[in-house]
Order: C-alpha cells, then sequence, then structure tokens
C-alpha cells in the first residue's frame, strides 16, 4: 500500500557539496564534515522513493554532515528511483514500482554498504529513515547493525506487528517524527506506538513528536513557503541531530 503523498512535494533550491563514491560495490553520496569528526561514527540516510537524484535528499544529507557526522546515502534502487517529475505527475504507478523494490532488493544493498564500513572500523551507526526509508531502518536495527534510529513520516510498517518486534528484538534507540496527515502513518498507527513503546515499555528510550500543520513527506518534500511546514521540516532535523547525539556513546 502507498499514499498519494509519498510521490508529491517541491524539489528545492541548493548546491550538493557531496560526492558520489562507491561503498560496498554500491553506489553512495557522501557528506563528510569540514572538520574534525569522529571517523568509527557514520549516518545513514535512507530515502524516500526519489533515491539519490533528488537533490532534497542530497541537501539534507550535507546538512547532517554540517553537524558533524559523515552521512552516506545509499542508493537502495540499484538506479530505478522513482522519477523525480512523478511529484508532479498524476500518471505514475507507484504501486508498481513498489513491487519491483521489495526487501529482497534493498537489504543486499545495506548489508553490503554496512559491511564495507564496519570493515574500516566504523563501529556506531546511526539511521534516518524517511518514507520508504523506514524499512531499511527497522531492519538493520533489528539485524543489530544499527546503533540509534529516527523514522521520520514512516511508510510501509506493519502496525502493531512491525511495532512489536522493534520493542522486543532491538536495543536501537527509537525517534519517530509524525505528522498531522498521513495515510501511511495515521493518528491511530502513532498512538499504537506510543502504547507499545512509550511509557518505559522500550527501555533503551523512545520518543515521538508530532508535527502540527504537517502533511507526509514534509521534511523531505515539504513547502517550506508554510510556516508551518518549515518549522516541521526545521524542527525535525534538529531533533534527529539532538537524538543522534544524545545516544553517540552507545
Amino acid at each position: 500500500m502507498s499514499c498519494a503523498d509519498c510521490i508529491k512535494g517541491i524539489r528545492h533550491d541548493g548546491v550538493p557539496e557531496g560526492k558520489i563514491e562507491k561503498i560496498g560495490g554500491f553506489e553512495c553520496y557522501v557528506a563528510t564534515p569540514s572538520g574534525e569528526y569522529p571517523k568509527d561514527k557514520v549516518v545513514l540516510y535512507l530515502t524516500d522513493v526519489f533515491g539519490l537524484p533528488l537533490v532534497n535528499n542530497k541537501l539534507l544529507v550535507d546538512d547532517f554532515a554540517r553537524n558533524g557526522f559523515r552521512t552516506i546515502m545509499p542508493d537502495l534502487f540499484n538506479g530505478e528511483p522513482a522519477p523525480v517529475d512523478a511529484m508532479n505527475r498524476k500518471d505514475y504507478d507507484i504501486v508498481a514500482w513498489l513491487g519491483r523494490h521489495g526487501p529482497e532488493t534493498w537489504q543486499p544493498i545495506v548489508d553490503g554498504v554496512v559491511a564495507a564500513l564496519q570493515a574500516e572500523g566504523v563501529t556506531w551507526i546511526a539511521t534516518t529513515g524517511y518514507c520508504f526509508g523506514a524499512k531499511p531502518a527497522w531492519y538493520l536495527a533489528l539485524k543489530g547493525s544499527s546503533k540509534v534510529t529516527v523514522v521520520t513520516h514512516p511508510s510501509l510498517l506493519r502496525i502493531p506487528e512491525d511495532l512489536e518486534a522493534y520493542r522486543d528484538g532491538t536495543k536501537a534507540p527509537l525517534l519517530i517524527n509524525s505528522c498531522e496527515i498521513d495515510q501511511q502513518f495515521p493518528p491511530e498507527a502513532q498512538a499504537k506506538a506510543d502504547e507499545v513503546l512509550g511509557g518505559g515499555k522500550f527501555a533503551p528510550g523512545y520518543e515521538r513528536i508530532y508535527w502540527d500543520g504537517c502533511t507526509h513527506g514534509f521534511a523531505v518534500r515539504g513547502d517550506i513557503s508554510n510556516p508551518k511546514v518549515k518549522a516541521g521540516k526545521e524542527g525535525a532535523f534538529e531533533a534527529t541531530v539532538k537524538f543522534f547525539n544524545k545516544h553517540k556513546d552507545l
């Protein structure tokens, strides 16, 4: 299942500062802090359906690097992301696209990237998953490959099964950035997340932030001319960085 908001949004302006590298044989966009930074720590940026070509994603990766983390965005789609112009098309078949990009296609990619990073001495991996990227973030946490998880307007999670699996299967602290209008993670799912993980039920740490006036996709593709969306986009980013810093010694 997918929602129309999964492929809606605004292309943002800016010039990416990172570069394309092969890591574990897989294409990645990489942004590195300009000053000193911990070489054993990496943020994995796990994308929405638009992947590497969407400039918004590259700009956010650059922003994480500016906050002191080497940040890596793998190409989860092996060169076949949803086209950027699908944001303005009503005829694009996102359901068919999703059918070509199940876990069997992206799991070897994230596993390969993680293995290469670990081989070079990385011991702390945090994930930030947006929309589609929530599932790979979940996967890496449950596999024990990541230390900290943030998901923002997550897609394709099974409720409550995936929440219960997270509670019972990982020690990675979890932050969820949720919003007002979201078919993929609606108010009922948000409440269920609090019920399953909140109130101390998930000892490693659980937080959920609700961004009023925002719609699914706001943190990557939101219309920042709207003050509430701008506040949500900036706030979700700041909360993610803060969460990573809170748990960077795990």
